[in-house]
């Protein structure tokens, strides 16, 4: 069982920045596919951004050359750094971790971005 704790969501303006985090429990984090999705009420989730194990990045594409998706496997962590926020980015932002069948989920944190 993996458990993903997110944090550094809140409030920004448009074009600001914030950085979230996702801390993963276990000792094989490093094996883990690790990815950011979102979702807005009445829409299904979506992908953000995911890194393999091996480090091989994907985004999705209205946040490429915006967002920027890295891996710590020494403190087993994911982030997502966002510049050049948008109103649209506004969503709950989840953390994911894939290994083999499994999937996790972490709770999600709340990113507004309003004036």
């Amino acid at each position: 069982q993996v458990q993903l704790v997110e944090s550094g969501g809140g409030l920004v303006q448009p074009g600001g920045s914030l950085r979230l985090s996702c801390a993963a429990s276990g000792r094989l984090f490093g094996r883990y596919q690790m990815g950011w999705y979102r979702q807005v009420p009445g829409k299904q989730r979506e992908l953000v951004a995911s890194i393999t194990s091996g480090g091989t990045t994907n985004y999705g594409d209205s946040v490429k050359g915006r967002f920027t998706i890295s891996r710590d496997n020494a403190k087993n962590t994911v982030s997502l750094q966002m510049n050049s926020l948008k109103p649209e980015d506004t969503a709950v932002y989840y953390c994911n971790a894939v290994h083999v069948l499994s999937s996790y989920w972490g709770q999600g944190t709340q990113v507004t971005v309003s004036p």
